[in-house]
């Protein structure tokens, strides 16, 4: 690992406070009424305001600022006049790029008042990928980190997407390694300290199966049950890890 890894912590901790201010930010206006398009508005304008651009615009033709993943959207929703509802749930996804590095994350919002089944899968999808980021540590396996998630939404009587996974990030917006929300532990590649990557499980109500939509970004659920998704950009210390996407409120 770059001995330099303390620099890219810094750098990828300007970037994460600004993508969590923007969803900060988000939390204030989103409610029934809202067009997903206002969403991605101010996304694009909180991170201009901080000297940031937005990864995803125009990342291999994505043409908006922000993912808007409502319901039985998994992730990749492009924001546009769709108008949220009351009872919906919807995942915003926001990358800042500040000065060459990525901060990336995600929340999945209640749209007034959801139903207690929709709770319960936004509340195991935060608490699963709280849980894999408290394990992480320097010498840790990849798949001890997809185990942890797996087992523990299984449990609960939801599944695990697996056609998407969380991903490395720096100077990047996708590199090396996958990670994985499923897998055996003690299998997998060992992180390494400096190391900085996402984590971010898509957890569905029903079957874990997905398919991507005719404009080549949505992905759904195959049997049109509730997503739901979080996700922070971390960096692995000896003895732990450092979220970088944590909300200042």
């Amino acid at each position: 690992m770059n001995e330099n890894y303390k620099e890219a912590f810094e750098k990828t901790r300007v970037a994460g406070l600004i993508a969590a201010g923007a969803l900060d930010e988000v939390a204030k206006i989103i409610k029934p009424g809202i067009r997903t398009n206002e969403i991605d508005n101010l996304c694009y304008e909180y991170l201009n305001d901080h000297g940031a651009y937005s990864a995803p615009l125009f990342y291999r033709g994505f043409p908006k600022s922000c993912c808007t993943s409502a319901n039985h959207v998994v992730c990749h929703g492009i924001p546009s006049d769709k108008v949220l509802k009351e009872g919906d749930i919807v995942n915003v996804d926001v990358t800042a790029l500040k000065n060459h590095w990525h901060g990336d994350t995600s929340r999945t919002f209640e749209i007034g008042e959801v139903s207690i089944k929709a709770q319960k899968l936004i509340k195991t999808t935060y608490n699963a990928m709280m849980n894999a980021i408290k394990i992480i540590k320097d010498d840790v396996c990849l798949g001890d980190i997809g185990a942890e998630i797996q087992n523990y939404v299984e449990a609960r009587g939801f599944s695990v997407v697996q056609d998407f996974c969380g991903h490395g990030i720096g100077q990047k917006f996708h590199e090396e390694p996958n990670v994985l929300h499923y897998g055996k532990k003690g299998t997998g590649e060992k992180v390494k300290t400096g190391m900085i990557f996402t984590i971010e499980p898509m957890i569905n109500m029903g079957k874990y199966e997905t398919k991507t939509l005719i404009d080549g970004w949505t992905a759904v659920t195959k049997d049109k049950s509730l997503s739901a998704q979080f996700e922070h950009t971390i960096g692995v210390t000896k003895d732990g890890c450092e979220i970088f996407t944590l909300s200042k409120n």
